[in-house]
């Protein structure tokens, strides 16, 4: 049996007919920046998430620097002195990190939760200094970082917090859904998310209308009316063909989070008694949507090669924790400084959760599993 680690083209087909039809609406019409679909799908995404405004941006890096750049963080070329700071996980995609370094600010990397594999808000506060702007928590795997807590020191010490969503949109913690907890949220519609295009595209989602009309601005030069710049921005703009796509898409999202949901939920039970399988821990204030269904093992990179030899897709998110990559080596860190990243790099496996997986293919993984981790116990 094959089991791959995603199944776009069976998702595909029950989709085709109407996506065929948007698309092809768009094509006689020659319009593909802007327009009708991108405004419908931002309106839907705002609802959806229940919050104020959405603004379309072309990937879900584009709406992390674009956030940053619309808060002014170390994003004027006149600043002085040292470097605004931006408080982050150090165990996430690298675009976190990456976007806040673009913009001339320097990332402060804090470790993470070992079970939730979120950042550890109580390591927070000790990073702060006069020159942190603002918190950046991501949202991993689908589950919502603490942000209660987050919030909590972010009001204390006047900082913006940018949610990074990327993963996560349909999350909630206390019934809250992602992207009403901080001053925006950034989401990612990257093909392999649980809402994903046809290709790259992001989106800002905020309840501060002040906030999403300048990253409007952002995403287009800065331009307000045409041809007059009030600051510099850049050209991040989402177009017509991804928003159509996504449109197609979003109705069918919860019910595909239900069915990761489910998933999830037979993997639990069936590793539940498997001492040398760590599965996931929810916390129960949390709702997880599984944009990945993360364990933790012994001899991982053994098991990871032993669960491809039987054509079971797996990945490793992600093999080199930020404060290891070689181009932040000269912000000083060294290995050993976030003990909990570096224990989730070197132990933690992606197993297939997409909504279409059968009970036939999830039993195999389940079975292989088992037999990797006795094999090499």
């Amino acid at each position: 049996m094959k089991v791959p680690l995603l199944d776009l083209k069976t998702q595909y087909k029950q989709l085709r007919e109407l996506t065929k039809t948007l698309l092809d609406d768009i094509l006689d019409s020659q319009y593909f920046i802007g327009g009708k679909y991108v405004a419908r799908f931002e309106e839907e995404i705002a609802s959806y998430c229940n919050v104020k405004a959405a603004v379309g941006v072309s990937s879900g890096t584009d709406a992390l620097l674009s956030s940053l750049m619309a808060m002014d963080i170390a994003a004027s070329p006149f600043k002085r002195g040292e470097p605004d700071e931006v408080i982050v996980p150090d165990y996430t995609f690298f675009a976190t990190a990456g976007c806040v370094w673009r913009t001339g600010a320097k990332p402060v990397f804090v470790d993470i939760n070992r079970d939730t594999y979120n950042i550890d808000p109580d390591q927070i506060e000790a990073k702060i200094t006069p020159r942190t702007k603002a918190i950046m928590p991501v949202h991993l795997y689908g589950q919502c970082a603490e942000m209660d807590k987050i919030c909590a020191i972010a009001k204390k010490y006047n900082l913006s917090v940018i949610e990074d969503g990327a993963q996560a949109i349909g999350a909630k913690r206390d019934g809250v859904k992602v992207g009403n907890f901080g001053d925006c949220a950034c989401l990612s519609f990257f093909p392999s998310k649980n809402l994903g295009g046809l290709g790259d595209g992001g989106m800002v989602i905020t309840n501060n209308e002040a906030l999403a009309e300048k990253i409007r601005q952002m995403r287009n030069h800065g331009m307000e009316p045409k041809y007059y710049h009030k600051f510099v921005g850049g050209n991040f703009r989402l177009d017509a063909i991804q928003a159509a796509g996504l449109l197609v898409k979003l109705p069918h999202l919860d019910t595909w989070g239900q069915m990761r949901r489910s998933n999830a939920s037979i993997y639990n039970e069936a590793f539940e008694s498997v001492e040398e399988i760590k599965t996931p821990y929810i916390q129960p204030q949390n709702y997880s949507i599984f944009n990945q269904y993360i364990v933790a093992v012994d001899h991982r990179d053994d098991v990871i090669a032993y669960l491809r030899s039987k054509d079971i897709g797996c990945e490793i998110y992600y093999p080199v924790p930020l404060h290891m990559q070689e181009c932040f080596a000269q912000l000083g860190y060294k290995e050993g400084d976030f003990p909990n990243a570096e224990y989730a790099a070197k132990h933690t496996i992606a197993l297939p959760i997409y909504p279409e997986l059968t009970l036939d293919q999830l039993n195999y993984v389940i079975e292989t599993l088992k037999e990797a981790v006795v094999k090499f116990r």
